[in-house]
Formats: C-alpha cells, sequence, structure tokens
C-alpha cells in the first residue's frame, strides 16, 4: 500500500507473519532481478510441480480451522481463576488471546499458558488511561478486537448501613466503572472496524441473589448486569452482542480457601459440601465458567442474555 507499507494476511498471528516475510523476500527477489535485467515470475505449470500444489492443497483441506480462528479476545482480570481458564478455552479454540491484569508478571504467564501467540498486559482497569492503552495495544500487536470478556472483580465485607462512602466507591470502581471502560473501549474499536463483536460480563450470583454483607460487592454487579443489557440494545444494531455469566461458588482470588473454610463452619458442613451446595450436588469450576463465556461468544445469535453457571440455585434464578 502506498505510503503505508504492507499488510500480511492469514488465519493466524503467524501466518500473517509468514505471508509478510514472504512478499518481503518477494520484493527483494524482484528488485535484485531489475538491478541486472528484467523479472519475469516462473508461469503456474512451472510452480505445479516446484511447489507439490496436489499436497498443498491436500494440506489446507484437511486443516479445519477452530471455531475461533482469526478472532482477538481480551480478557480482563485474566491472571485469576476464571479469568485464566477462559483466555486459555478461547486460545485452544483458536483466538489470540490478550491478557490484562493488574499484576504484569502474572499477565504474561497466563497469557504463555493460553498460548496460540497471546500477550499479557499489566494494567491498572480502574485507570480509564491504562484501560484504552491495553486495548490500543491489542489492536496494534493483533489488529483488531472482536470479544471482551470483562471478567476481574473483587469483594469488599460489611452491612450496606455500615459502610464508609469510600469502600461502596471503592467497589464500584472496579465492579461497575471498570466493566464500564472495557465495554467503551471495545466498542469504539468494534464500530470502527465495522464488524460486529461480543461483549461478555462476569456478574456473579450477587446480582441476583444477594447474600447477607455482601451489598458493596452485590449493589455494583447488578448495575453491570444492566449495563450488559443496555449495551444489547444500544449496538445491536452494529452486530456488536452483549452477554453476562452468573456464577457462583468458584475457587478463586474472591473466594479463597479461608473464606470457604469460615463459610462451611458457620453452616455446619464439610468445605466439600459448601462447595457442592446446589441442585446438581456438585462443585462448579472456573472452567465451567469459562465454557459459558465460549459458548456466548460462539451462540451468534444471542444477546442480552444471562447464563447461570451455579450447579442449582432457584434463589439466583432469572426466571
Amino acid at each position: 500500500v502506498p505510503g503505508l507499507g504492507m499488510f500480511g494476511h492469514g488465519r493466524t498471528l503467524k501466518d500473517a507473519k509468514i505471508a509478510s516475510d514472504v512478499g518481503e523476500m518477494w520484493i527483494e527477489a524482484v528488485r535484485g532481478a531489475e538491478a541486472i535485467g528484467d523479472f519475469h515470475p516462473l508461469s503456474k505449470a512451472d510452480l505445479f510441480p516446484l511447489e507439490y500444489w496436489s499436497l498443498e492443497q491436500a494440506k489446507l483441506a484437511s486443516n479445519k480451522p477452530k471455531p475461533l480462528t482469526g478472532q482477538v479476545v481480551l480478557v480482563t482480570g485474566g491472571a485469576g481463576a476464571i479469568g485464566g481458564a477462559t483466555a486459555k478455552l478461547f486460545a485452544d479454540n483458536g483466538a489470540h488471546a490478550v491478557v490484562v491484569d493488574l499484576d504484569a508478571a502474572r499477565a504474561a504467564e497466563a497469557a504463555k499458558k493460553a498460548g496460540n501467540g497471546s500477550i499479557g498486559i499489566g494494567a491498572d482497569i480502574t485507570d480509564p488511561a491504562q484501560m484504552r492503552a491495553a486495548f490500543d495495544k491489542a489492536v496494534a500487536v493483533y489488529g483488531g478486537l472482536d470479544i471482551l470478556v470483562s471478567n476481574a472483580g473483587a469483594a469488599w465485607e460489611g452491612r450496606i448501613g455500615e459502610l464508609d462512602d469510600a469502600t461502596l466507591r471503592k467497589s464500584f470502581e472496579l465492579n461497575f466503572f471498570a466493566h464500564q471502560s472495557a465495554a467503551q473501549n471495545a466498542v469504539r474499536i468494534m464500530l470502527e472496524q465495522g464488524t460486529g463483536g461480543v461483549l461478555l460480563f462476569n456478574t456473579s450470583k450477587q446480582a441476583i441473589n444477594p447474600g447477607p454483607k455482601f451489598g458493596a460487592y452485590g449493589i455494583p454487579k447488578a448495575a453491570t448486569l444492566f449495563l450488559s443489557r443496555q449495551y444489547a440494545l444500544d449496538y445491536g444494531a452494529h452486530g456488536i452482542r452483549s452477554n453476562a455469566v452468573n456464577a457462583d461458588r468458584i475457587r478463586s482470588g474472591l473466594l479463597t480457601d479461608a473464606m470457604i473454610a469460615s463459610r462451611s463452619g458457620a453452616r455446619g458442613v464439610s468445605e466439600k459440601e459448601y462447595m457442592a451446595g446446589n441442585l446438581l450436588g456438585q462443585e462448579v469450576t472456573a472452567e465451567d465458567v469459562a465454557q459459558a463465556f465460549l459458548h456466548q461468544a460462539l451462540a451468534e445469535r444471542t444477546t442480552a442474555d444471562v447464563t447461570t453457571v451455579d450447579g442449582g440455585n432457584i434463589a439466583a434464578a432469572l426466571r
């Protein structure tokens, strides 16, 4: 492209880089030939046996792309249990994952575990400037963005009438405004691309069925659930889908081993019984939540949805 440079195209970032390398070598070959005479490419008949074209065609036919091949997903809180599992599952299904976490080293480690050319970015997602920079870097590395998994969050405890304003505001910054900032940046890119996109939010059981002394966490999460629906309403005409996952009792940085021991002890049950305290009688894992996010990303006719991943809890059911 005159004045810009050369664009490499491929199913994956690796394929695109290979195409670019071939293109650069082609340019050098043409320049070298024209320096001493004229350049004349080989005919298709000559290329056919040289490139073993029939074998290449067979390889291409057998190499079926994965469902998210060529897509880019950005995951906030990507170094945590749910974020890490989600980044890896999406990468396993062909996507390039951009793992964003406050801890840059852990983000890089999670990206390495995810594989498929994924990258880690350290950023404070409550800082709008850092959030925008993270999204811009994703575009600079991969050329665009297709999916957002807005997952990061943390809980503060205390009876709502006794919480100081600073604590409640801090929770809203992380558990609501950071989701809004992530979605705004994703939509900014998706609208410019004009190819649609997917916004996915981790809203938690607390958004539907609040627990005692968890108002500081549940209230902004409830607002985030409606945020997800608002994006579905406002940007559906642009092909941008917006969905949420409502999960409960997932071993993570939010629900630690110490918290599990405390809560199970208070209820007079074992830790195993507490974690499997649902209709199915089975513990729900971070990988189960990741599967829900993947389903929502692939369900092309689904938007404004809330998928429950808790093993069955009627009190937290939407309908």
